[in-house]
């Protein structure tokens, strides 16, 4: 997998491109090649993909390519993924990867470009260490063997280790003989016109000053499912552990807000959601519980050495193995009807949220606000019933409370705004000090069961990280109350 980053400029078909054989500072260009090749991408009929941002093409010579959106400032930030195959028919693996945007939906061609590319390498010092390509691509749009369109463009990519700054001249040299900021719109997407810009099928919405009750519960929806179907390619790909932990993050919030919001909800449709939200939630949990752990080990060995070194490598060994099978477990699961089948339901349901008869149209912040009731309640219950001394259990059943007061109070930022936020705010601490013991109890639990029957090496290193991981937890047990008083201080109830 490689990351693109790139700056584009849209140009009329009689720009010269300036001279850029010596730009100052040590940077200079030459061209390279012209390359003349024949780009075919591939979507679903209404454009899922690249509506999203990506692409899925085969090109003359290069093989198959999935384009993964990431957009940074100024530059576009892409990742790319280069699979092998047939020219005729994607490749499995390289539909996979976009499953999650295009879900069941057919993939077909949808657009074929010829390209004619003249490059240019910038290079910097004597050394001539590359810094970044100049590609000039003059773009013609097929149907069949006509010419249906035609368009310019330039791009600068950047070399790796390269930063914006360092390309400055190169971008203010090529602006300067009239070309225009491309913006982030893709070849195919300026090639099939309106379809391919429109808004993707998820979007989270702009709400008015005062929301309707449909209209915030349907905003709150889509900033989850966005975030899901955003980092589903990641945990696909398993190199990244950010992409589990958001996947997850989504699944909880879209469960706690479904919760939250039962009473105003047809009940069927939102436990049917539910339900499945909590079979994937458990999917993603197992592979991320120990994404966890194997963070916690590496830290807590790192100030470790020689034999205590050795075993603690031997203890990541043993969670990257089971981490790996849960891995598997969830790409099973996320490659089956099930998880396609809730994916097409929360993408329904950013539109088309099932709010009762009469309470959709009234004003948000008149009819949401006892959302906070019943999970502030049950939290403020909880922390009072802890005592000087609690469990490790009541303490974790504390965590869960603060987090379901947490996602419901951001969930009412749109009608209740900052007190809801500073309300929010303080929850988040108050559930991260508790998580912090919840992560610390459960890694002395792992590393007890592992220590058990296990060669000496590895179970003295599990002790060592065992103590480390007492001293998380006791610190985490000493600081909770102070979070707590803070959330209890913050504001009267914001939503009253």
């Amino acid at each position: 997998m490689t990351l693109e980053r790139e700056a584009k400029f849209d140009v009329d078909e009689d720009y010269v491109l300036p001279d850029l054989s010596d730009l100052g500072d040590g940077l200079r260009g030459h061209p390279a090649d012209t390359q003349r090749f024949v780009s075919t991408y591939h979507d679903t009929h209404d454009l899922r993909l690249i509506r999203w941002g990506g692409s899925l093409r085969v090109r003359t010579g290069q093989g198959w390519t999935v384009k993964l959106p990431q957009s940074a400032e100024s530059l576009i930030t892409r990742h790319e993924i280069v699979f092998q195959g047939m020219a005729d028919r994607p490749p499995a693996e390289a539909v996979d990867l976009v499953r999650g945007i295009v879900r069941g939906a057919a993939v077909e061609r949808v657009a074929r470009l010829q390209t004619l590319r003249r490059r240019t390498c910038i290079a910097a010092g004597d050394g001539g260490r590359p810094v970044a390509e100049v590609v000039d691509d003059e773009v013609s749009v097929l149907d069949g063997r006509r010419v249906v369109g035609r368009f310019r463009e330039i791009e600068v990519e950047l070399a790796e280790g390269t930063e914006p700054e360092d390309v400055s001249r190169v971008l203010a040299s090529i602006a300067a003989g009239g070309a225009r900021p491309g913006g982030s719109v893709s070849k195919v997407a300026r090639a099939l016109g309106a379809p391919a810009v429109a808004a993707p099928d998820v979007v989270v919405p702009d709400l008015a000053r005062r929301p309707s009750a449909r209209d915030l519960i349907g905003w709150t929806i889509a900033g989850s499912v966005v975030r899901l179907i955003g980092h589903d390619a990641a945990v696909r790909l398993g190199d990244d552990p950010e992409g589990v932990h958001q996947a997850r993050v989504a699944t909880r919030r879209l469960r706690s807000h479904l919760r939250a919001y039962r009473a105003m909800l047809d009940r069927d449709w939102c436990d049917g959601l539910r339900a499945d939200l909590g079979w994937l939630g458990d999917e993603l949990g197992a592979v991320r519980d120990l994404d966890v752990l194997e963070e916690r080990f590496r830290r807590h060995g790192s100030v470790l050495t020689g034999d205590e070194a050795a075993g603690v490598e031997k203890v990541l060994d043993r969670v990257r193995r089971r981490r790996e099978a849960s891995r598997g477990g969830a790409l099973t699961a996320m490659r089956g009807p099930r998880y396609l089948a809730l994916l097409d339901a929360l993408v329904d349901a950013t539109a088309n949220p099932r709010v009762i008869a009469g309470m959709a149209d009234a004003p948000a912040a008149d009819v949401l606000g006892v959302v906070m009731d019943a999970p502030w309640k049950h939290l403020r219950t909880r922390c009072r019933s802890l005592g000087s001394d609690p469990d490790d259990a009541a303490l974790h059943e504390a965590r869960i409370r603060a987090k379901r007061v947490r996602y419901a109070a951001e969930s009412l930022t749109p009608a209740f705004g900052k007190p809801a936020r500073r309300f929010a705010r303080r929850a988040e601490a108050l559930q991260e000090v508790l998580g912090t013991h919840h992560d610390a109890v459960v890694a002395m639990l792992w590393l007890r069961h592992e220590a058990m029957h296990a060669p000496a090496r590895l179970a003295f290193a599990a002790g060592r990280l065992a103590e480390m991981e007492a001293s998380v937890r006791d610190e985490a047990r000493a600081d909770w109350p102070e979070a707590w008083r803070r959330l209890r201080r913050t504001s009267p109830r914001f939503w009253r």
